[in-house]
């Protein structure tokens, strides 16, 4: 599972390097044939990992619960972030992962319930459940690169 941690980091890292230099109006510029902005996808990356990881172990989150209602699956953008807030969510975004894995080792997750994505694949522990986050990061890091081809 090592290398799964290694995976997240990494992904999250490539995204933060992707959006350097981006002003706060850029990221949230929603291009012409999109749904979203890259605030949106950063954001939603953060609340779909607590979901996956926390909330199907009957943890609670270690996100704003305003902050999953806004930005779960089926949701579009609403708002635009103060340069306050998106700070938070970076920081979030940043840091979950460190946290994910402690926890995962501390054996924390231990009551999985399970849960069929929206792309069929059913998620019935951590172990499997890992793994497909890293699935659903690398679709939003390719969104994020194409969002950013338009700005």
């Amino acid at each position: 599972m090592k290398k799964q941690f290694d995976i997240l980091r990494k992904s999250r890292a490539l995204t933060l390097k992707t959006i350097e230099g981006l002003t706060l109006e850029q990221l949230h510029k929603i291009p012409e044939g999109f749904k979203n902005n890259i605030v949106w996808n950063i954001a939603h990356l953060v609340v779909t990992q607590q979901l996956l990881h926390y909330k199907l172990s009957g943890l609670n989150c270690l996100c704003p619960d305003e902050l999953i209602e806004t930005h779960r699956k089926g949701t579009f953008p609403t708002k635009n972030f103060t340069q306050e807030e998106f700070n938070e969510v970076l920081e979030l975004f940043t840091g979950l992962p460190d946290t994910l894995e402690e926890d995962y080792e501390a054996g924390i997750f231990e009551n999985y319930k399970e849960y069929t994505t929206s792309t069929g694949v059913v998620l019935d522990a951590m172990d499997m459940a890992i793994p497909f986050n890293n699935y659903h990061e690398g679709l939003h890091v390719g969104i994020i690169f194409s969002i950013k081809k338009f700005i």
